[in-house]
Formats: C-alpha cells, structure tokens, sequence
C-alpha cells in the first residue's frame, strides 16, 4: 500500500496521473512533468495519438514542448494503476436545461476507481457546486475500487484557474488552491503542487470551501459583466454610448472597469449554474445570480436584433440580406468554439431569412460543420458583398489584417458594421462610410 508521506522519498518511482487532456489537463500535465513522472490519459484514441506525435489541437503547448516532454500519453485506462496521484481535469458542461452535466466526472472517477491503487489520492480540479467532491464522487469510488476512503485512498480538490489562450498567466504564475479530506493530505498536496507553482499556494480549510471559490470567481465576473450588459441596453435606448461612459466613469479610482460583451466558452457562462443549482437544491433561489445569466445569455439575440434595426435604418430589404459574422470562437485567438453565444446571433439573424456567412481563422472547420451544421468561409471575399459585418471576435488576425478600408471594399454601399467588442470608434467608422453601432 502506497503512502503519502513516501512521495517524496521516491519520487522518481512514483507517478502522477492526469485524466483528461484538454485546455486544463495538457498544461497542468506538461508542468508536473518539470518534477515528476507523468502519464498523460484521455480517452480520445485521436488525441492521444496527436500529442504522441507533438501537435496540440488547442494551440496550448507547442511542438518542441511537447515532444521534449517525458508524459506517457495513454488511451489505456490500466495504465493509471502505476500513479500514486491522480488528478482529474475532465469538462463539467451544462445541459439544455442549464443543469450540471456530471456525465464526464463520474465516467472518469468510475474509470480510476476501476484502476486505483490502495493508498493513492485522487484529485478534481473540473468545476464543483460546494459538496460535489464529497457527496458524489467519494461514493463512486469507494463502489468501484471496493476501498474505504479516509483509509484505502484519499480525495483533494485544487479549482483550475487556466485561462485558454493566455500565455502570460501560465499555470506556474497563479495562486494554486489547494484542499483535502484530512490534514495529512492536504499538506502532501500543499508541497506536491508546490514545486512546481511558482505563484505559490492557498491552502483552503475544507473541500467544500475550495469547490465554492472556484465557482465564485466566475461567477462575480458574469454578474460584473451582466450589469455592464445590462447597462448598454439602457443607455442605447437614451442615445449615450456606453463605451464613452466607461471611460468617463473609469477615471475615478475605485471602479471596476467592466465592459459589456457576449459571455460564453465553459467557465464564465457555465460556472453559475453549478452554484444555482447546488443552491436551489438546498432550498434557495438565487436572484442576484441568475438575473445575471438571463441577461447574459440574451446580449447574442439583442446583437441580432440591433443588426436588423440598423439594416432597416440603412434603407436596405432585411430578407436576403448578406451578413458576414467575423469570429465565432467564446473568446479572442483561441480556437474553441464551446457555448459560443456568437452562434445566437447567427441563429437569429437565420430566423430573418438573412443571407449570414460566418469567417473565424481559427476555429477546426470541420468542428464547426459537426457542432453547428455550418460552413466557415475560406476567405471574408467568398460571399461578398455584403450588407452587414458584425465583427463578433477580436482576433488578433482581424486587428492586424482588417481595417476599415478593407472591411469597406466587402460592402455594399451604405453598409452597416457591428462592432460587438468596441474595436473602432463610431466617428472614424462613420467618415469610411459605414453606418456603425457597439455595444
């Protein structure tokens, strides 16, 4: 039987497991790896033989990176036998009705509760409600591996704070929260993480405390990010820009300079949900936080809505009329496309019957035409002219390969340009000949 206060005396005997090799477990993977022994599992047979070869689809790690890496990346669930540590990173999604899908963590714990050695500790870091660890993952493992927890294994959980596509804020430079079923363990987790983030450790009294805090993070930002959504609604229908009233209001040192947007991807749109859910379960209803969502979750029809106003406004037919939506992805110069609410527009430009051509550089065509049954353009020229361009994304690739002029030479004349993310200002939008309106 394994023991923790071992892992260090034979560290390089022994083996951490990471399940799950997405934009949080190919990371944390690549950084354990600086320290310890590493095996790398998905269950995805294709990634698995992708990573093997040196390519990451997520754009995260690069090719040199990867292959001077010592991971054993493995589609074979038996492989997880050989870890002390393992460490869950799988996606904890949403469902149509907004209700925690489970599905991902509980396959993956049945999978490692099959696998698990006696004395090993396993690790979530996917997204919680408080109670999550505790309440429902302990009793799958302690059903599949016939173990007693507390005795036979022992559980943590350390809340991923990656943000996709950043490459300053690496895992080594942020704060690692660290929590665990006893003192002992947390402490081993405390030190185990700790050689490698540089940022240093937060060690959180209890399991539920840690689950709770990752969900708040996200869940401030989507109420922060609401209330300047909510804002922009208001201020347009008394004709201020609310952009101008930002940086008015930023000039005093105490306000959180929030600006209104599309919220998607799997965290920001996602993480409140878990809580809701966790507190409605309990007996509360949370109107402060699901207002927030409610409004979030509207801007994609508000964007689609004010396109066709101002077409209208511009004199031209809206039936029929060509669009081309720039940016699909949830968020700037990555590739995921997950719970983007760019898709709502698009949606309900269609229900107009408006002629809507979608460019993203970097999104996995193929992805979309499986996710969405949608055919990115192969160049902003393929459908033009257009009537309409809503620039939904600020790529790096729009910002430095079109500007107004070139966005103009696509257009009818008297177009109409969207500019979700305030990239432009309306007095050099409108001197190109554009009819122009932000959020």
């Amino acid at each position: 039987m394994f023991k923790i206060q071992d892992f260090f005396k034979n560290s390089g005997d022994r083996h951490i497991a990471v399940v799950g090799l997405g934009y949080v477990g190919l990371p944390l993977s690549i950084a354990l790896n600086s320290k310890y022994n590493v095996i790398g599992f998905d269950i995805n047979e294709k990634r698995i033989s992708s990573l093997k070869s040196g390519y990451d689809v997520t754009n995260e790690i690069s090719e040199n990176v990867l292959k001077e890496s010592t991971i054993k990346f493995t589609a074979n669930s038996e492989e997880l036998r050989n870890a002390e540590v393992l460490i869950v990173t799988v996606p904890t999604p949403i469902n149509r009705e907004n209700i925690p899908d489970l599905t991902p963590v509980l396959s993956a714990t049945k999978l490692i509760s099959e696998n698990l050695s006696k004395g090993s500790v396993v690790v979530y870091e996917s997204t919680f409600y408080p109670g999550l660890t505790e309440e429902k993952c302990v009793p799958v493992i302690e059903k599949g591996s016939g173990f007693k927890w507390k005795k036979d294994f022992f559980v943590g959980y350390s809340p991923e704070r990656v943000n996709p596509g950043d490459k300053e804020h690496t895992i080594e430079k942020i704060v690692k929260i660290v929590s665990a079923d006893t003192e002992k363990t947390a402490n081993f987790l405390k030190q185990l993480y700790g050689e490698v983030i540089t940022a240093g450790i937060h060690l959180a009294p209890t399991i539920k405390t840690a689950e709770a805090a990752k969900v708040i993070e996200n869940t401030q930002r989507d109420i922060n990010i609401a209330l300047m959504n909510e804002l922009s609604v208001i201020f347009h229908k008394m004709g201020i820009d609310t952009r101008d009233v930002i940086e008015a209001a930023s000039t005093k040192w105490n306000f959180l300079k929030f600006e209104p947007g599309l919220v998607g991807g799997h965290c920001i749109g996602v993480d409140p949900y878990y809580l809701t859910f966790k507190a409605q379960s309990i007996g509360y209803h949370p109107e402060t936080i699901l207002a927030g969502r409610k409004i979030n979750d509207y801007m994609g029809k508000y964007v689609a809505e004010n396109c066709v106003k101002n077409i209208i406004k511009t004199g031209k037919p809206v039936k029929s009329s060509k669009v081309l939506i720039l940016g699909l992805t949830f968020k700037e110069n990555i590739k995921d496309i997950r719970n983007t609410k760019v898709i709502d527009i698009y949606n309900e430009l269609t229900e107009y019957e408006m002629d809507v051509s979608l460019f993203d550089p970097y999104v996995d065509k193929d992805e979309v035409l499986r996710e969405y049954k949608i055919s990115v353009l192969d160049n902003i020229e393929d459908n033009a002219p257009y009537n309409a361009v809503i620039l939904s994304v600020k790529h790096k690739f729009f910002l430095d390969n079109l500007n107004l002029g070139k966005i103009k030479s696509i257009c009818t004349e008297n177009p109409l340009l969207i500019d979700v993310k305030g990239v432009f200002t309306e007095k050099e939008a409108v001197e190109k000949g554009f009819s122009y309106w932000r959020l």
